[in-house]
């Protein structure tokens, strides 16, 4: 028998496999501790390991651990030795009758014992409660607070690992790692039940524990929104990059019933950035992960419902609705809708890049690797603001950053501001007409060939980074057939969908389309996703609230 309390508070857990004794020493626990801590009691080691690796999955904390010394199947000694394993910063009381004083005595050096206590113990006032008042002081003073979040117990080589920290982070979600190597990682995998072979593990805050979750089982898990409160909209905006998150602003403040959908994170390309500096309002800049924040706490302030880890596979037109499809086969429908999917970078087509994805090669400013790379040499394919953004960041901790360019120069694609500051960092190098022939290592990236653009020469380096920002490519291939694009894949709006002055194949309307309308009325574009668009952080949240402007006028007149 267990009896775990439902409070949060800390535990001291007893064990004795005499119900009557065990009831009594619970009994005298509560009379004294029961205001302040969880009294927890098992009838035997089993059951008491059991309980210990519940509480531990859900990041309570234990201070105190009381266990008879004389119980069938596995003793107080062969029982507090496993526990120690489980919590190892509790302090340890042995229950002893007086026959077995040595064994007590022995068990101060097997399982570093703390106390051990001779039955019967009345009066408690003189022979329990000072003994544990000095260990639960004792345990105070050692600090071991709760952990009340999720924790990530995973590879640093681990690509799956690497990715659920990342969705976390970008997520805002507070989490803890673990390296499956430390003794706290261990620690968990055991109470979880898990090899390691397996990663990552991931442990909710409530103590569910989650073998390599896929990123809709995580994100339920984790208290992110992932299912539309009803199945009709006035406004549904698709992609959650600045362009969707100013859409799901201006929609919802200005009364529409308005739901976002993000497939993976809301910030697309620039809450990865580590600093904008060029966004109007922020003269010292601000960072991605926290404008990303502001503009989703502002969007659900308005009333505006997120819904993250959806991927949208169809876009159909029924009548006067415009209906939404996701990868599971459900589907919502909507007045009008924005599509705002942004664009991902270009994957490295050099050998070696695939395999090691996650594993040192990263697609993006990856963050939360970020503090890996301390005292590191770490490398970054690209020559646009968002490399020029992560090369800064990374510089203050890195040994050094080299930014690889195929082009000439950075002035073609890089703004003035950040040219400069690269200039005057004296640990980063910019090496122009490089580029990436492959990357090697087992397991994890240890070297990279680099090839000169110009002179055909090869070079191998030493490397366990490297970042990659390498154009752009857009997130349009689920709207083949219903969306009009051009040859890269950017979807046509407005003006470029009526080059000759008549309207696109198809269009109905005695209207031309609105400036950001696509070729099917009232599904509109913004941001990164459409064509000749400027691909800047201000251009796309501009566009944002024009589109929802454009809506109303829709809505107007249909």
């Amino acid at each position: 028998m267990t009896e775990v309390a439902e409070t949060t508070r800390t535990v001291i857990l007893t064990v004795d496999d005499d119900p009557g004794v065990s009831r009594a020493v619970a009994r005298d626990l509560r009379r004294r501790y029961g205001a302040g801590y969880r009294i927890v009691r098992a009838e035997s080691g089993e059951s008491a390991l059991e309980a210990l690796r519940e509480l531990k999955l859900r990041g309570d904390l234990v201070a105190v651990i009381l266990a008879d010394y004389r119980m069938p199947q596995m003793n107080g000694i062969e029982f507090l030795e496993q526990a120690l394993t489980v919590y190892p910063g509790a302090r340890r009381v042995l229950l002893t009758a007086y026959a077995d004083t040595n064994a007590a005595i022995d068990a101060i050096n097997v399982v570093d014992l703390d106390h051990y206590l001779l039955k019967p113990w009345d009066p408690p006032e003189e022979k329990l409660y000072p003994v544990l008042d000095d260990l639960l002081a004792a345990w105070r003073a050692n600090d071991y607070r709760p952990v009340g979040i999720t924790k990530v117990i995973g590879h640093r080589w681990s690509a799956p690992s690497s990715n659920v920290r990342e969705f976390l982070a970008r997520n805002q979600v507070p989490y803890r790692w673990y390296s499956s190597d430390d003794p706290e990682g261990r620690r968990l995998l055991e109470a979880a039940g898990a090899d390691g072979q397996r990663l990552p593990l991931v442990i909710t805050p409530e103590g569910t524990p989650l073998i390599e979750p896929e990123v809709p089982e995580l994100a339920a898990h984790v208290g992110l929104a992932t299912t539309p409160a009803t199945d009709f909209y006035d406004l549904v905006v698709i992609g959650g990059g600045p362009a969707g998150l100013g859409a799901a602003v201006y929609g919802a403040s200005e009364g529409l019933r308005t739901v976002l959908i993000e497939r993976s994170a809301t910030g697309g390309q620039a809450g990865q950035s580590s600093r904008i500096e060029n966004y109007l309002g922020f003269p010292d800049g601000v960072s991605g992960a926290q404008l990303t924040d502001r503009a989703r706490r502002q969007a659900g302030r308005f009333g505006a419902e997120i819904l993250t880890a959806r991927e949208v596979t169809g876009l159909e037109v029924s009548g006067a609705a415009r209906v939404v499809s996701f990868s599971d086969g459900s589907r919502i429908a909507a007045h009008s809708v924005i599509l705002a999917t942004g664009v991902s970078y270009r994957q490295l087509q050099a050998p070696g890049c695939d395999s090691l994805t996650g594993c040192g090669v990263y697609y993006g400013s990856s963050l939360t690797e970020a503090a890996s790379c301390q005292g590191q040499d770490v490398y970054i394919v690209g020559g646009a603001n968002s490399a020029g953004q992560a090369a800064m960041y990374l510089a203050r901790s890195a040994k050094s950053v080299t930014l690889l360019v195929r082009g000439e120069s950075l002035t073609a694609s890089m703004s003035y501001y950040l040219i400069q500051q690269i200039r005057e960092t004296p640990n980063i190098t910019v090496r122009t007409r490089t580029v990436v022939e492959a990357a090697h290592g087992e397991g994890h990236l240890e070297q990279l060939t680099l090839r000169d653009v110009d002179s055909d020469g090869a070079e191998l380096v030493d490397a366990q980074w490297m970042f990659v920002f390498i154009g752009a490519a857009p997130l349009t291939d689920w709207l083949d057939g219903t969306v009009l694009r051009d040859g890269r894949g950017f979807i046509l709006a407005g003006p470029d969908l009526t080059p000759d002055g008549r309207p696109p194949a198809g269009w109905e309307l005695d209207r031309p389309p609105y400036h950001l309308e696509t070729n099917i009325p009232g599904v509109f574009v913004a941001g990164d996703a459409r064509a000749e668009s400027a691909k800047r952080v201000a251009s796309a949240v501009g566009e944002g609230a024009m589109a929802v402007m454009l809506v109303h006028r829709y809505l107007e007149q249909s």
